[in-house]
């Protein structure tokens, strides 16, 4: 029998409403053959479609600060037991546009895959450089690198404010890492966005060719670009404005509303 799916994601604070999570399930149900379970850990289910499976976000020994700073909740995905799941994991940061099959990132054989966000999306002067491991859309199975979290939970406090970010702990603890294949995750603001100057005249490419999901990281996210009244959304020197088509057009092919 082939290993069960799960697609995870988390929700937490007013940041992303619904909209974000419903979207990002209608997505995956297009675009993933046969069965699988899509879960939320969140601390608000209010609004989320039917089939959204929704648990609380476990309790990892947090401080107030961390939930707002360097993202260490999501260090409760490795939990050793995490509300009983079990096969291979998905997880997708609600940020992400889906372009394509999500099949071929279960089916990697590698233990645990995340995306590199080295010299390919922070260029090296030298085109050369480290992997730099980001958790924006990373695939690992359930329950077996519990290490992480629990190595976090000795001290979570100097633990976090040494490393910053949670996916710098996540590389330096993961039992093995391996990174998704060139072009399968593509940034929006290093591979679409246009340069400085033409960003003024023409708007942000659309994806193609290899790409199969889209990583919003940081400013702007998805919702800027849909607005119906979109202006400047994004930051001096870059100066992107105005609604995207293409991005607002799958925000609306797959349930999402469209704000003034």
């Amino acid at each position: 029998m082939s290993q069960s799916r799960v697609v995870l994601c988390m929700k937490w604070g007013t940041l992303y409403p619904a909209d974000y999570v419903n979207v990002l399930f209608r997505a995956c149900r297009r675009n993933i053959t046969g069965p699988f379970r899509f879960v939320c850990l969140t601390d608000d289910a209010t609004g989320f479609d039917e089939g959204v499976e929704s648990f609380p976000i476990p309790d990892i020994g947090l401080s107030d600060w961390m939930w707002w700073d360097g993202a260490w909740p999501k260090l409760a995905v490795y939990c050793r037991d995490l509300y009983g799941l079990t096969g291979r994991a998905l997880f997708i940061d609600l940020d992400m546009v889906i372009c394509s099959s999500l099949d071929p990132f279960f089916d990697h054989p590698a233990p645990f895959l995340t995306t590199d966000m080295g010299p390919d999306w922070r260029p090296h002067p030298s085109g050369k450089g480290a992997p730099e491991a980001g958790t924006c859309l990373f695939a690992f199975t359930l329950g077996a690198e519990a290490q992480i979290v629990e190595r976090f939970q000795e001290d979570p406090e100097h633990n976090a404010r040494a490393l910053v970010i949670e996916q710098k702990w996540v590389h330096a603890h993961a039992s093995a890492m391996s990174f998704w294949p060139a072009g399968w995750v593509v940034s929006f603001k290093r591979h679409l966005r246009r340069p400085m100057g033409l960003d003024l005249i023409l708007p942000p490419r659309e994806p193609s060719g290899e790409a199969k999901v889209v990583a919003f990281h940081g400013k702007p996210r998805p919702i800027d670009l849909i607005r119906a009244g979109a202006g400047w959304w994004d930051r001096f020197p870059h100066m992107g404005h105005g609604q995207v088509r293409w991005m607002a057009n799958y925000w609306r092919d797959h349930g999402g509303t469209i704000p003034d």
